[in-house]
């Protein structure tokens, strides 16, 4: 709902998502594609940048997920009323699919920075009574249906929402900023409209090279399935005729509509969300050039209320200027150590709710939430359950907490879940392990504060950068993680956290992953380095706790990297 700051009439930035993670009662979002972008839009409020949000309403949200005993996955619609959360604009928009006028609404969602600030943000919404049943499904489901029902529903991402800010009279917008190339049919969109004020029927390059400096372009993955590609007969099928297919050097890659080459063809600034992202996105995509602007998360959002109160004490104004959070070397070791006690004591009261296992403040607690599917490998950490075992009893106890969702038509990602029940299973007299259903928002929030240590054990280089233990960072977690992403560029060996994988930056696409090598590489590093550190008592943990604030959280943010993207993209 709208608050009483001053929400921006002239938007000079319009920033497309097929996800948005708003808020905790909203299941607009999946994961970290959505919470980075919540991230964004919050930041951009803080800094009072001239933005505009686009998104998809998703009634039926990403879904409700259901464990069984074995780890067995099902899902639900995650059933929600935007009417109790959000403002219905009366503004409607009408794009075509396969020939049939659909219209478009939007509701409206306000995010309020620091200052006051307000950013909008505006969720479409094709569930009206003008429309075709089917139609009035294209925005309930997200990453759901099938090819034909995804395409639709990016016309509508991306034509409809360029339609409904015109209609709202955002005219002035001088950036389309397409998070991910879901949004790639905005630059047809804007293509058409250049033509119409023409008066010509016909695209040609005068078109690309005049649309080309409004778009921007971030790509956020290695992994082939994350890029939307068409078959051209559905793609004409669902659009209908258009002079711009006939440009096969832009808009047809190997017989189909590639979004992301039609983003990359059609932006004047492209970036990947890592350093080593952007080498390897160099190489995917050989005749572009793109740059690479590390990804954040919203320190305010992410710091737990413990750490939240102890910044307030020691780094006053470290909500409007994350990079002040550089000075936690300066908070007495015994104040961070009691600000982690007490988030971590949150999030044992809600394992051993949810779990009944009897988890304790006392053992090294492991944490690892991520998208469960195979290059993510979650189930590394019980490649060899005897070791771990035995690193388990030679610690004094470990524990470990999982949580992610497999999408539903990951077969393999479900499976992982199953297997790490089963090693919970098998574990159970030496190493605890949970796995919590749900993860969303808040429980992300417990866990990235509430676990000692971070685990990520990505298959290099497929990780694009990674947030969750940007997060933890925030809390002064520490992370020990494979040598991908953002870690490439956050990890100090042993001083902000621990890399496992010792050529991990040389990781290149294609490359056999050493699974083997890899897990015993995270074995050795617990049991020589985290776990005595941790056992050996409080002073070494909590300096390498501040550490991780005063050198990770202070840079890997949202608000620097969005001065970033002001800098390079915007202005």
């Amino acid at each position: 709902m709208s608050g009483s700051g001053h929400v921006v009439d002239t938007p000079r930035i319009a920033y497309f998502s097929m996800e948005i993670a708003l808020r905790d009662d909203l299941p607009t979002y999946a994961g970290g594609l959505g919470v980075l972008a919540g991230d964004t839009v919050r930041a951009a409020a803080d800094l009072g940048l001239p933005m505009v949000a686009v998104t998809l309403l998703h009634r039926a949200g990403y879904f409700f997920q259901t464990l069984n005993s074995e780890g067995g996955q099902t899902e639900a619609p995650a059933q929600w009323n935007p009417a109790d959360s959000l403002d219905e604009l009366p503004t409607r928009a009408t794009v075509t699919v396969e020939g049939r006028p659909v219209v478009v609404r939007a509701w409206r969602n306000v995010t309020t920075g620091t200052t006051g600030q307000e950013v909008p943000v505006l969720l479409l919404d094709t569930d009206l009574p003008e429309n075709a049943p089917w139609d009035r499904t294209l925005t309930h489901y997200l990453y759901g249906g099938d090819a034909h029902y995804r395409l639709c529903q990016e016309v509508v991402l991306g034509m409809g929402g360029v339609r409904i800010l015109r209609a709202l009279g955002h005219t002035g917008i001088a950036r389309f900023h397409m998070n991910e190339g879901h949004a790639a049919l905005l630059t047809l969109e804007l293509i058409t409209e250049r033509m119409r004020s023409e008066g010509r029927t016909a695209p040609d390059m005068t078109d690309i090279h005049a649309v080309r400096p409004y778009c921007v372009f971030t790509t956020h993955t290695a992994v082939p399935a994350g890029h939307d590609r068409y078959p051209m007969d559905l793609v004409a099928r669902v659009l209908g005729p258009r002079g711009e297919f006939d440009m096969k050097d832009v808009f047809c890659c190997e017989g189909e509509l590639n979004m992301t080459f039609l983003a990359l063809n059609l932006s004047s600034y492209v970036n990947g969300v890592a350093k080593k992202h952007g080498e390897v996105s160099n190489h995917l995509f050989a005749h572009y050039v793109i740059d690479s602007i590390t990804n954040g998360v919203h320190a305010a959002t992410w710091a737990s209320p413990p750490f939240a109160a102890l910044f307030d004490t020691h780094i006053p104004g470290w909500r409007e200027d994350s990079f002040s959070l550089r000075y936690a070397l300066g908070i007495p070791r015994k104040e961070v150590w009691n600000a982690h006690q007490q988030a971590k004591s949150a999030l044992m009261r809600q394992v051993n709710q949810l779990t009944n296992v009897g988890f304790s403040t006392e053992q090294l607690t492991l944490g690892f939430a991520r998208r469960m599917t195979p290059y993510k490998r979650p189930d590394l950490l019980f490649w060899d359950l005897p070791r771990l075992a035995a690193i388990g009893r030679a610690a004094g106890g470990l524990q470990v907490v999982f949580a992610g969702k497999a999408h539903p038509a990951d077969r393999d990602g479900k499976e992982i879940i199953r297997r790490i029940f089963g090693a919970a299973e098998a574990l159970k007299n030496t190493v605890r392990v949970v796995f919590l259903p749900n993860y969303d928002m808040e429980l992300g929030r417990l866990l990235t504060a509430g676990v000692d240590v971070w685990l990520n054990t990505p298959q290099p280089p497929l990780e694009a950068s990674g947030t969750s233990g940007m997060k933890a960072a925030v809390n002064g977690v520490p992370s020990l993680s494979i040598l991908d992403g953002w870690w490439i560029e956050g990890c100090i060996d042993g001083v902000t956290g621990w890399a496992i994988g010792s050529n991990g930056r040389n990781h290149t696409m294609g490359e056999a992953p050493d699974h083997a090598a890899d897990a015993d590489h995270l074995y050795t590093r617990l049991e020589n380095d985290v776990a005595p550190l941790f056992t050996d008592g409080q002073q070494h943990f909590t300096d390498i706790m501040r550490h991780t604030i005063a050198l990770n959280a202070s840079f890997f943010n949202t608000q620097r990297m969005l001065q970033q993207y002001v800098l390079k993209a915007y202005f």
